[in-house]
């Protein structure tokens, strides 16, 4: 591959759909996939060594986002900063800056996970809750006053999708001369 921060590991190397927007400042590492209109922005790792990174149809993970053997849904936003490790994020759920999503923990569909969360090991975290604190405390959606529609909107919406495209120069191939 012509890009230095896209390695193979033991016969793997990572497979990019045609429609996804990877920035050629990311690093992928061996076994990920990332589908159909996904984004991932500068200064993300992706590394599927001991086990495969997967990044969803429409799902987006933010600038130097560490996702290591973790699987991300559709239609989901990783925010920037956020370390997923050994963790599987359903469809639509948000998981916000600088969270971190330890070993072994599971994200339910259209789960809020805070910013500076820190979600301890084998902890599952139902759909449609609200997760946050040191260590995370997880409340019912419907015990919120979250506005899910609105937050969803603006942060795993097609809008994002719009945004990765509108941006040439940083998903292009080869750096513009």
């Amino acid at each position: 591959m012509g890009d230095s921060r896209r390695y193979a590991f033991e016969g793997a190397s990572p497979e990019i759909h045609e429609s996804a927007r990877v920035s050629r400042e990311a690093t992928l590492v061996g076994d990920v996939t990332v589908a159909a209109d996904a984004s991932v922005w500068p200064g993300v790792v992706l590394r599927g060594d001991v086990g495969p990174v997967r990044i969803g149809e429409q799902a987006h993970v933010g600038d130097t986002a560490v996702l290591h053997a973790s699987a991300i849904g559709e239609n989901v936003m990783v925010g920037h900063g956020a370390v997923c490790n050994d963790a599987a994020v359903d469809d639509e759920a948000l998981i916000g800056f600088n969270a971190t999503l330890n070993s072994e923990v599971s994200v339910g569909e259209r789960s809020i996970v805070a910013s500076g969360t820190v979600v301890p090991q084998g902890y599952s975290i139902p759909s449609d809750s609200f997760a946050r604190g040191v260590p995370a405390e997880v409340t019912p959606l419907s015990q919120t006053t979250i506005d899910t529609d609105r937050i969803h909107e603006e942060f795993a919406s097609g809008a994002y999708t719009d945004l990765a495209g509108r941006h040439e120069e940083l998903f292009a191939a080869e750096p513009e001369e």
